[in-house]
């Protein structure tokens, strides 16, 4: 079976948050999809397959499956239309753990339709500023997958060094780190910067995370007084995800680029 990585909110290869897409001619095993998810060993691997007006798709880290996953969705709808299975003229329909999804062409970027996911405030959980190097948070909220923790500035979010196994500790999916973005970044058109944690996953830092924008933007929404946002994860690899808040969805975009295409024996 066919099977490629993509470089996910990136308009270049080896940068963005690089995604495996096995493209199925059937539903597979859980055990098996996990298996091949530790076998790629990258954040995620997405498996999907065709149905009658969409596709099946579901999303692996290399230690566990996961609820919504933005960047390996962007990888896959990137697959469908640059390997012929879908006319790009058409949304891209996917069936998940977290509903219908949609992608769509738009220009040289695809636009995904994904549900918000708004964090209520909440006392930090025990450990968690610790395993962060004691920073001082702004705020801290939950939603039902990750904890935010706002931070005073930019350069905080940078120099975060987390203490991983502690990190991993904390009993949540991941934790995304945030601040509004510092002049350099504003003067190009980026609204807020952010990295993201998830060891308990399997993945110490996500190079840019599309399900954290879910609630990153409808955050800085609130607190920037605009629903179109530019968010810029600052990882070593770093990406760029535009960010349109509406009302319980939220609109992602992003581009993406092939680097490798192979098949899968096993």
């Amino acid at each position: 079976m066919r099977v490629l990585q993509i470089d996910a909110f990136t308009d270049r290869p080896f940068a963005g948050n690089p995604a495996a897409v096995c493209l199925l001619e059937s539903p597979a095993e859980p055990d098996w999809m996990q298996d091949v998810a530790r076998e790629m060993n990258l954040s995620e691997t997405a498996f999907l397959h065709s149905r009658q007006h969409s596709y099946s798709l579901r999303w692996f880290t290399p230690a566990v499956e996961v609820e919504l996953c933005g960047h390996a969705t962007l990888a896959s709808a990137h697959a469908l239309w640059e390997e012929g299975l879908l006319d790009p003229k058409e949304p891209a329909l996917f069936d998940t753990l977290s509903g219908r999804l949609a992608a769509t062409r738009r220009g040289d970027g695809i636009e995904m339709d994904f549900p918000a996911e708004y964090a209520e405030t909440c006392e930090a959980p025990p450990g968690l500023l610790d395993s962060l190097g004691g920073v001082s948070p702004v705020a801290v909220a939950r939603n039902r997958f990750d904890i935010l923790v706002e931070v005073a500035d930019e350069t905080t979010v940078r120099a975060l060094r987390p203490d991983f196994q502690l990190l991993s500790s904390v009993a949540v999916r991941g934790v995304m780190v945030t601040a509004r973005a510092g002049n350099e970044l504003v003067a190009s058109g980026v609204d807020f910067v952010s990295r993201f944690f998830a060891p308990a996953v399997g993945v110490d830092e996500d190079p840019v995370t599309g399900s954290a924008h879910c609630c990153l933007g409808p955050w800085w929404a609130g607190r920037l007084g605009t629903d179109d946002l530019l968010g810029r994860q600052v990882s070593d690899r770093g990406g760029t995800v535009g960010v349109r808040v509406r009302s319980d969805r939220v609109l992602l975009a992003g581009r993406a680029v092939t680097v490798l295409r192979g098949e899968l024996f096993g």
